[in-house]
């Protein structure tokens, strides 16, 4: 038996589903802007993630209806604007690298010293912003969105090991950028 989520907005779903406009922006109001971070993780520009998430509210006012509640409806929306934020991306071709046969084996990396201290999180977002497509939507469903590999692969239609693969790449690449600007915020000038 599938249990239902509980829901302390129930009454503005409810009146969502019978068209009212009031509701709907009262719904808005409450998860736009957790619903705008998310896009903006993945698409990677305020203007595009803007777009996507506007799209990805009305795609749900009108799909409210299969709504079941089995999870909640924040859960159940953030799913839906993470899906429209992927279908935008694939429509602009974003790219995966699969693994070559002589990289079977990923590294090792929890041995790695961490590289966070004196980092903040709009120089992670702006580093982020330099990622590919590819790399930035692994990285952000993986730690930010809190999806395991399986679920990563399953979403995006990939390999489990390209999940893997391009998390590792995209953390590396990510730590160099992180790195390079800051060997060039510390340079001495002479």
């Amino acid at each position: 038996m599938k249990r239902k989520a509980i829901n302390i907005h129930q009454h503005l779903i409810d009146r969502c589903l019978l068209n009212d406009t009031k509701a709907q922006f009262e719904i808005y109001k409450l998860y736009y802007k957790a619903m705008y971070t998310t896009s903006l993780r993945i698409v990677g520009t305020t203007e595009d993630a803007e777009d996507v998430m506007q799209e990805a509210f009305l795609k749900a006012f009108r799909k409210l209806d299969t709504y079941e509640g089995e999870v909640s409806f924040g859960a159940w929306l953030k799913r839906i604007v993470i899906n429209h934020s992927i279908d935008y991306l694939k429509k602009r071709k974003m790219e995966f690298k699969e693994l070559s046969p002589n990289e079977n084996r990923l590294p090792d990396t929890d041995n790695e010293p961490e590289m966070t201290e004196g980092i903040t999180v709009d120089e992670i977002k702006q580093a982020m912003s330099e990622l590919s497509d590819g790399y930035r939507v692994v990285l952000s469903l993986i730690l930010f969105e809190g999806y395991d590999h399986e679920e990563v692969s399953e979403i995006l239609d990939i390999k489990n090991a390209t999940s893997r693969s391009q998390f590792l790449r995209a953390r590396n690449r990510l730590k160099d950028i992180l790195l390079n600007r800051r060997s060039k915020n510390n340079v001495a000038i002479i």
